[in-house]
């Protein structure tokens, strides 16, 4: 694998920010693992980070760069702060950025497949909640989409009883405005998307995790609007343990191409 940190520029948010990136390399000789690549373009999955985060975090709290080795999968994984994946009210435009410049950027970069079979979208916390919605309102993008302990029903976060979203944080992605029934709402999204042609859909959250409540309402929503979904709730708390785990189930269950 090549693993690279990478500092540009961003024409959307006006300044300089970072990436972290995985690509596949065909190796026999290095000891305890090898590497492969396919012979076109390879796949590539944007794997997104949490509230508290940033791009280098999966990096540093699990073995993606080892787990991902074997596949031939691209990996970016891009820095957003605390934005939910959103253009923000009193702040920058991190959904713009993510989807439309983000991706124009790394296939400029490197060589990956734009192929809607070949690209995927995952993320924990936060970046559940960023997946779903990215995958939610722009299904011909992705071939599959993973949550892991996503805050899949953002818009009860601002006052919920036990575990509400910092006041500050809410102010500046969301405003004073209503977030039910936007765009920004991963449950109205599920309406527009019953019937469309949509990627596979994952959600995964363990059972003693604070954002179980909200996972429980995303499925049982989804099921309602007959959009299929795996499901895998399991014990587990809003942890690295959790996710260094659960991240390898999404691993194995992406639909990726023999041979690349």
């Amino acid at each position: 694998m090549a693993l690279m940190r990478v500092d540009f520029h961003s024409e959307v948010l006006g300044l300089g920010t970072s990436m972290t990136v995985i690509l596949p390399q065909h190796t026999s000789s290095q000891v305890g693992m090898s590497g492969a690549a396919p012979q076109g373009d390879p796949p590539v999955l944007y794997l997104l980070h949490g509230l508290s985060d940033d791009d280098t975090i999966w990096l540093r709290r699990t073995s993606i760069e080892r787990y991902v080795a074997p596949l031939g999968l691209a990996v970016v994984m891009p820095q957003v702060g605390r934005s939910f994946y959103s253009d923000e009210e009193h702040g920058n435009r991190y959904w713009t950025f993510l989807t439309d410049e983000l991706p124009r950027l790394c296939h400029g970069f490197f060589r990956l497949s734009a192929r809607r079979e070949d690209t995927f979208v995952a993320g924990l916390s936060m970046g559940g909640y960023g997946a779903l919605k990215w995958a939610l309102r722009d299904p011909g993008r992705f071939a599959a989409a993973a949550s892991l302990s996503g805050a899949l029903d953002v818009a009860t976060r601002r006052h919920h009883p036990t575990a509400p979203l910092d006041p500050g944080v809410w102010h500046t992605v969301f405003g004073d405005r209503p977030v039910t029934g936007t765009d920004d709402d991963t449950l109205a999204l599920l309406d527009a998307a019953a019937g469309a042609d949509l990627p596979a859909l994952r959600v995964a959250c363990g059972t003693e995790d604070f954002l179980y409540e909200d996972n429980l309402t995303f499925v049982t929503a989804a099921r309602e609007r007959g959009v299929p979904l795996t499901v895998d709730f399991s014990p587990g708390a809003h942890d690295w343990a959790y996710w260094d785990a659960k991240i390898q189930d999404v691993l194995a269950w992406l639909p990726l191409r023999a041979g690349g």
